[in-house]
């Protein structure tokens, strides 16, 4: 009876899914059926209830788990320890991110850290917010990348900074001209915001409604880069963070105005699973991310 046999198993119980328990542990799900039959027969219990309609752990599978998750927590509480002792940062990262840091934010922190420890492997994958935190709670990546993050007794959440937010528009567009500008000066204008579960966008339309300003919402998107395509077809205007279109406008696609009301920045955050065992890999990593851009 191995250690990685209860991991799967936990990640089994945790996700109800054994496509997902196999990706996560980077094996086939005959594998992930092979080793819950292997645990079966070992301990002569059933596990797991058969049925096509719902994943169900049984009596002793929920005890299984319960104690497999304090043995796999131990092991690697165990092999953090004896990494530190040595001094070793090796390993793999698993990260899921938001579109908009995982663009514009992540990469130079990724560099800085892969120079530093070039032994360690990072995997990057791309997905809207409420994927992030479903992919952290799964332990199908072990840090999450969010901006406005939801508190959950299951998560720990690494604040890291504060995003100043801006308004862009075309070069020719009236506003364009102005040094500041302020709520009151969006008020009718053609608007290019996020998708309603986003949480920017839940922000950015309490910002307005807080002041009173109605804009002519004409186009949604679920990410910056086509908020900021509509916005130089001169579809509308957007409010986003600034540090998004500094390429855009050194081209002078894209013009940027501070505000001159008070506009709260976009806080960021590294979240993770309450109960991971962080490897020092992992500590480095967040370190890293909490340092200035």
């Amino acid at each position: 009876m191995q250690i990685q046999s209860f991991r799967v198993f936990c990640d089994l119980a945790e996700t109800e899914s054994f496509t997902k328990a196999a990706q996560i542990n980077g094996v086939t799900q005959s594998a992930v059926s092979q080793q819950v039959s292997s645990l079966e027969k070992q301990l002569k219990v059933l596990l797991i209830e058969r049925s096509k309609k719902k994943f169900r752990l049984t009596q002793e599978g929920q005890l299984l788990y319960e104690s497999a998750k304090q043995i796999v927590q131990t092991f690697d509480t165990l092999l953090s320890r004896l990494q530190e002792v040595r001094d070793v940062v090796s390993g793999s990262i698993r990260v899921a991110t938001i579109y908009s840091i995982g663009l514009h934010n992540l990469p130079p922190y990724v560099k800085r850290f892969l120079k530093a420890h070039p032994t360690v492997s990072v995997h990057i994958e791309y997905q809207r917010a409420n994927q992030v935190y479903e992919d952290v709670l799964g332990n199908v990546v072990d840090l999450g990348l969010v901006a406005y993050p939801n508190k959950d007794p299951r998560l720990d959440i690494v604040p890291l900074r504060d995003e100043t937010m801006v308004l862009i528009c075309t070069p020719q567009h009236p506003l364009a001209k102005l040094k500041s500008v302020t709520f009151a000066q969006l008020q009718g204008q053609k608007f290019i915001g996020f998708e309603h579960d986003i949480p920017t966008r839940k922000a950015i339309d309490k910002v307005l409604r807080d002041a009173g300003v109605e804009v002519r919402m004409v186009m949604e998107f679920d990410n910056i880069e086509t908020v900021k395509r509509a916005v130089e077809i001169e579809a509308g205007i957007a409010i986003i963070p600034l540090g998004t279109v500094t390429q855009e406008v050194s081209k002078h696609t894209l013009v940027s105005i501070p505000f001159s009301d008070t506009l709260p920045g976009r806080p960021l955050a590294v979240i993770h699973r309450r109960s991971k065992v962080l490897s020092p890999a992992l500590k480095r990593f967040i370190e890293i991310l909490k340092e200035p851009a």
